[in-house]
């Protein structure tokens, strides 16, 4: 590594709100390459500030790439799993990109802006990888297909994503942005985006504001150009001064996820594992749309099989019986024999027991059934159950 002027190394990267965040005396991880605030202060205080009132996160690492032009919905059909030429203009989709082997790339939300406007938005640490992909399918999709003129372009550098989520993410929202925008806000659905104008003491910016989330709670997620995120994340900090807000880190983002029962890429999703392994067989349309996709006869081979249903392993819920947590990649267990692994766990702060993710054998993945974590020697009790942990109350 090498020193910048800025005191930085050279090999880190840093979202335009990094300086907000030292600010704050935020302590940094690096997530996918970037330098990501880890917590400000107590990362238990954020978890809860989010379940009561709310929380606002830098979600600047993610990835936008556009897909636009008459032929992008049936590219995106090709590129990904779902059929995503049937999201309404100013919906969202979760879907997946999967190798052809079947296994999957990164999870991802697909928006659709305008009729010809696509904004696809892989995880962090897959952005460049998603955005190659891409690329790579659609120098395919073109030499197959007539559908229409496409075009791609990775906005990552220049996008940044801020989020407030919790039960007074609305109220916090509505405060920044136009009067006759508030309609807009309050009617905006979950996985529903639209574009509004927040106001600045310079000025209005646009933004384009999603009802989405990864925390369990109502919220917001607003893609802004990176010249704007220190005004959009400073004005949001004072309007939520009143109902609550605190800055959150990504310690909090993953014990709220986890509650949630949402998967993480690199934990419960990974290119080794399927779809239907995870749990998300649903996303893969199969039946609903025609035409080749990129890992179609894989998948269809896979969900023949019965993988994750009546044969190999899938992903499931364990909820502790006893106080201690079992971590990623601790072995589960049944009469002493390895059965699974653990993705993701800790205790809930919420719910107030240990939860985890876990891949186990099929025939071991009815709720009810008693399996142990082996902590470090040690069987610790747990049972499988529904997922997710813990849903909001509407």
């Amino acid at each position: 590594m090498t020193e910048t002027t800025t005191g930085r190394t050279a090999t880190e990267r840093h979202t335009a709100l990094y300086d907000r965040h030292a600010e704050l005396g935020a302590s940094f991880t690096d997530f996918g390459g970037w330098q990501m605030p880890l917590k400000y202060g107590s990362e238990l205080a954020e978890h809860r500030a989010v379940r009561e009132t709310a929380g606002l996160f830098d979600l600047s690492h993610m990835g936008e790439v556009w897909a636009t032009g008459p032929g992008a919905g049936a590219f995106l059909d090709y590129a990904l799993v779902g059929k995503l030429s049937a999201i309404a203009v100013g919906k969202a989709k979760y879907s997946l990109i999967c190798a052809e082997d079947g296994g999957i790339i990164d999870d991802l939300i697909v928006y659709r802006v305008a009729e010809n406007d696509f904004l696809v938005v892989p995880n962090a640490g897959n952005a460049l990888t998603v955005a190659a992909e891409l690329e790579d399918r659609l120098a395919a999709f073109s030499a197959s297909s007539d559908a229409g003129k496409v075009a791609l372009r990775n906005a990552s550098d220049e996008t940044s994503l801020v989020a407030v989520q919790g039960p007074n993410a609305e109220a916090i929202v509505l405060a920044v942005v136009r009067a006759q925008d508030a309609e807009a806000v309050t009617g905006l659905k979950y996985y529903a985006a639209v574009e509004v104008e927040v106001e600045l003491e310079q000025g209005t910016i646009p933004v384009l504001l999603a009802r989405t989330g990864y925390t369990g709670e109502d919220g917001f997620e607003l893609f802004v150009g990176n010249g704007s995120a220190a005004a959009l994340w400073d004005a949001l900090k004072a309007a939520g001064e009143g109902h609550g807000l605190i800055p959150c880190g990504l310690a909090a983002r993953d014990s709220l996820r986890l509650e949630a029962g949402m998967p993480l890429y690199g934990n419960e999703l990974s290119r080794e594992r399927s779809p239907f392994a995870a749990g998300l067989g649903g996303v893969v349309a199969l039946k609903s749309k025609e035409g080749d996709f990129v890992g179609r006869s894989a998948l269809e081979a896979k969900k023949a099989a019965g993988e994750g249903t009546t044969s190999g392993q899938c992903l499931v819920g364990l909820k502790g019986l006893g106080r201690r947590a079992a971590r990623g990649h601790y072995p589960i267990l049944k009469d002493g024999a390895q059965v699974g692994e653990v993705t993701s766990g800790q205790p809930s702060p919420t719910l107030g027991y240990p939860v985890a993710l876990a891949y186990v054998d099929v025939e071991l993945s009815a709720p009810g059934t008693k399996l142990d974590a082996d902590l470090r020697g040690k069987a610790e009790p747990f049972e499988v159950v529904e997922l997710p942990f813990y849903k909001r109350q509407k």
